[in-house]
C-alpha cells in the first residue's frame, strides 16, 4: 500500500515523463509540482518506489521513469478523465452523418483519432461467426454488369459490383438469384465460401455461365466475410523514440498485417492487462501499450477500437475518448439505437 505522500509523486512522474519523455529528478519534481517537501525527502521515497517496482532508473540519468507496473497503477487508481472537447466535436460530425454506413464511420473516426493523438489506431469490426446472410438481391446494369446487395442478420448492407467477360441474360441472374438465397439464407458469413463450393453443381446445371458467376460470388463474399480489420496511422510509430530501434519498429509494423494477433493481444503471457470502466482495457508490452475499447450492436455482434503506442502516452485523453466513441457506436447504431 503506497503512502500518500508516494502516491503524490508517483502521479507528479507520470504525468511529467507523459509530457516531455525526459526522466525526472527529484529537485525538478519539486520545482515543477510545487510539492510541500524537500528534495532529499522526494529523493527517498523516489528510491523506495523504484524498489517496489513502481519506477525505473535509466542508464543516461540520475532521475526515473514510471514502469509498466507503475503506468498500470496510474490508470487504476489516479487517472481522471479528460475530455478532448474539440475531438469530439469533430466525431461527433462523422457520427451524425447517417449517410454514412457502420463501417465507414468507424473507419473515418479511426483516421482522425490517429491523427490527432500521433498514435495507431485499429477496429477490429463485428466477427462473421456470428452474422448470418439474411438475402440477396441482384441487379442487372446491362449485359456485362450487374450490383449484388447482401445483407446480414444484423441488418449490415454491402454492395458489390460484377463486371462479367461474357453477355449474361437478366433471366440467368435471376436464377441465380434464387439458387443463391435458397441456399444461402441463414449461412454464417464464414461459412459460405464453403458452402458455396456445394452449390456450383447446381448453379452448373441451370446457368451457362456459371463458372463465371460463382468466382465473382466466391470472391465478394471471401472479403466480406474478412472486412473486418482496419487500421490507420502506422507512421506515426516512427515519430516515438520508444520505436527508434528498428527491428523492434520492423516487427511492430509486421503486427498491423495479422488481425489475429490484436485479437488476442492481451492474453500474452508477457502482457500485463488491466479492465477499466465499461468499455476499456488495456495492456502493457514491453515498451508498447494497447488501448481497447469494445463496442455492442446487439446481443452477439460487437467490435473492437485500438490505440497502439508507446507506454507513455496520455492515458486521460486517450481512454475518455474511446469511451466517448463506443457510447457514441452503441447509441447510434446499436440494437435500438
Amino acid at each position: 500500500m503506497l503512502s500518500q505522500r508516494q502516491v503524490e509523486i508517483l502521479k507528479a512522474i507520470v504525468e511529467s515523463f507523459i509530457s516531455n519523455a525526459e526522466p525526472v529528478g527529484s529537485k525538478t519534481l519539486v520545482d515543477k509540482f510545487n510539492l510541500p517537501y524537500s528534495s532529499a525527502l522526494v529523493r527517498n521515497e523516489m528510491s523506495e518506489l523504484e524498489n517496489l517496482g513502481f519506477l525505473e532508473k535509466t542508464h543516461t540519468s540520475s532521475g526515473r521513469v514510471p514502469s509498466t507496473i507503475g503506468y498500470r497503477y496510474y490508470v487504476e487508481h489516479l487517472m481522471e478523465a479528460r475530455h478532448d472537447k474539440s475531438l469530439e466535436i469533430v466525431l461527433r460530425q462523422v457520427f451524425n452523418d447517417r449517410e454514412m454506413k457502420i463501417d465507414d464511420v468507424i473507419k473515418r473516426s479511426c483516421d482522425i483519432l490517429s491523427q490527432m493523438t500521433n498514435l495507431t489506431s485499429l477496429v477490429l469490426g463485428p466477427e462473421g461467426q456470428s452474422q448470418t446472410l439474411e438475402h440477396i438481391n441482384l441487379f442487372p446494369l446491362d449485359q456485362n454488369q450487374a450490383v449484388a446487395v447482401f445483407i446480414t442478420s444484423s441488418g449490415h448492407t454491402e454492395n458489390r459490383l460484377f463486371n462479367f467477360d461474357h453477355e449474361i441474360s437478366v433471366e440467368e441472374l435471376a436464377n441465380c438469384c434464387a439458387i443463391l438465397n435458397d441456399r444461402l439464407t441463414g449461412v454464417k458469413l464464414n461459412e459460405i465460401p464453403d458452402r458455396l463450393a456445394l452449390i456450383k453443381p447446381i448453379l452448373a446445371q441451370s446457368i451457362k455461365q456459371y463458372e463465371m458467376i460463382f468466382q465473382a460470388f466466391f470472391n465478394a463474399f471471401l472479403k466480406f466475410a474478412n472486412q473486418n480489420f482496419y487500421h490507420s496511422g502506422t507512421n506515426n510509430l516512427f515519430n516515438q523514440p520508444e520505436f527508434a530501434d528498428m527491428n523492434k519498429l520492423k516487427l511492430l509494423m509486421g503486427m498491423f498485417e495479422n488481425s489475429g494477433i490484436w485479437k488476442d493481444i492481451g492474453a500474452n503471457q508477457n502482457a500485463l492487462r488491466l479492465d477499466h470502466g465499461q468499455h476499456s482495457s488495456l495492456v502493457w508490452m514491453d515498451d508498447m501499450t494497447v488501448v481497447t475499447s469494445t463496442f455492442k450492436l446487439d446481443e452477439q455482434e460487437q467490435g473492437q477500437l485500438m490505440v497502439v503506442g508507446p507506454s507513455r502516452m496520455e492515458y486521460d485523453r486517450i481512454v475518455t475518448l474511446m469511451e466517448f466513441m463506443s457510447d457514441a457506436i452503441e447509441k447510434i447504431y446499436g440494437k435500438g439505437g
